[in-house]
């Protein structure tokens, strides 16, 4: 589980502004950093299916999220990518 202080360190470095928690660029953020981690749990636990079906259907909505954000912005979608290190 993603521990509160990462939740908040991500939360303030991608945010537009103070109280901005939910917009598609936070959720993208908070979805890496938990993908992350089950991704490094399922390098210990490889029968772990519940773990690895959840990490599937993270997988799908941070698709989602960022498709949603190349529609809107491409330059915020690229800043996004490169920022999080995650393949386009």
């Amino acid at each position: 589980m993603i521990t509160t202080e990462k939740k908040q360190k991500i939360i303030a470095d991608l945010a537009k502004d103070k109280k901005d928690t939910g917009s598609p660029e936070v959720q993208v953020g908070i979805l890496t950093a938990r993908i992350n981690e089950i991704t490094e749990h399922l390098k210990v636990n490889k029968k772990d299916f519940a773990a690895r079906r959840g990490l599937l259907q993270m997988v799908g909505q941070r698709k989602r999220l960022l498709k949603y954000i190349a529609e809107k912005d491409s330059k915020k979608y690229l800043e996004i990518i490169k920022k999080l290190n995650i393949r386009r």
